[in-house]
């Protein structure tokens, strides 16, 4: 008699099955979209702290005056050009913007703009972030577009 050695179709479907769950619990813990998300969300955080930092460089060097678009209504962060004052907002953007060309060069090679792409369809001319004066004479910039955590730098 002759013996035949292999493993049996439900051998196999067992081995299968097994490593189809592992992979499973594998990509359910690693999350890419997740991962995907936290580091646009830690380029925002970079780029919130540059523009800010790009204003404060600005004031120093004009004996504390910072941008004259810059005030108590909330603005967004245009790209310089003819469009950005006149800018209505789009969809989810702030009413007005805010033209920091002339950070640009001395203070900061380029306005960042979202990594996530032009918010909500909106105007080229928007970077994605906002900047707005307090009373107080404080500064913020934040990214509205962040996606699981507010992000938002005051100085």
């Amino acid at each position: 008699m002759k013996t035949r050695s292999g493993f049996t179709l439900i051998e196999l479907l067992l081995v299968i099955g097994i490593i189809a769950i592992l992979a499973s619990i594998v990509i359910v813990a690693i999350n890419p979209t997740k991962q995907l998300a936290d580091a646009r969300d830690a380029q925002r955080r970079s780029d919130v702290n540059t523009i800010l930092n790009a204003v404060y460089q600005y004031a120093i060097d004009h004996n504390g005056t910072i941008p004259t678009c810059i005030n108590t209504t909330n603005k967004g962060v245009c790209i310089g050009g003819s469009n950005c004052a006149s800018y209505a907002g789009g969809t989810g953007g702030p009413g007005t913007g805010c033209d920091l060309d002339a950070l640009t060069g001395s203070y900061i090679v380029n306005l960042p703009t979202d990594p996530g792409g032009t918010p909500n369809g909106d105007s080229v001319q928007y970077t994605g972030y906002d900047i707005v004066r307090d009373t107080n004479g404080r500064v913020t910039v934040s990214a509205p577009e962040a996606e699981n955590t507010t992000i938002s730098v005051t100085r």
